[in-house]
């Protein structure tokens, strides 16, 4: 199935189809905490807010969006420009079929293109080891990729009247040169 995927920039005509996607994890999952799936439109303000600046990026398959992982701003200061916090959403009836590997392969390109440095994952992962909202597949997910481990929040969120762990991941894109490039805005994916 892979190699017939194609990774595009987010456009306003897929607002739907996210909307759908991560619809599925807001409201059956632990994965976001986000109790209300919001609609196409508030997707769209998101999506339209984040290519100011970050990659949006879409798995489409014979014209359906299957996925979607973008980039944003780690944290609101200067110093922080080289680094960014990424998201991913795969359609649940889509897992497993290295749908999530292609589209963090061209997230990354996209954000080393720009100068970006430091990739952050902010995952929730569950207490026990059966809990029907959460499993560690996302942490697995970003190990399998080169994401490591540096922190860990103990009882941040509370979803479906249970409480969830947060861990921290990071990868590096490239060498921390002082002084370091200056960052560039998102431009497409073939920068």
């Amino acid at each position: 199935m892979e190699g017939n995927i194609e990774i595009r920039v987010a456009r306003a005509q897929d607002a739907e189809a996210l909307a759908r996607i991560y619809a599925y994890y807001v409201e059956k999952t632990a994965i976001t905490f986000e109790y209300e799936a919001p609609d196409a439109a508030e997707m769209e303000a998101r999506r339209k807010e984040i290519l100011e600046h970050y990659p949006y990026l879409v798995a489409e398959q014979a014209g359906h969006v299957l996925g979607y992982a973008y980039a944003h701003a780690f944290y609101g200061r200067a110093a922080y420009a080289w680094s960014v916090e990424v998201s991913i959403y795969v359609a649940s009836d889509a897992r497993g079929q290295g749908i999530g590997r292609k589209l963090y392969a061209a997230l990354e390109d996209a954000l080393r293109g720009m100068g970006v440095l430091n990739i952050n994952a902010c995952i929730a992962v569950p207490r026990t080891e059966s809990d029907p909202y959460l499993t560690n597949g996302s942490l697995a997910f970003h190990k399998r990729l080169g994401y490591n481990m540096v922190g860990i929040f103990h009882q941040s969120g509370c979803k479906f009247g249970r409480w969830y762990d947060v861990v921290w991941m990071e990868k590096m894109l490239g060498e921390h040169e002082e002084p370091p490039a200056v960052v560039q805005d998102f431009h497409g994916i073939d920068q």
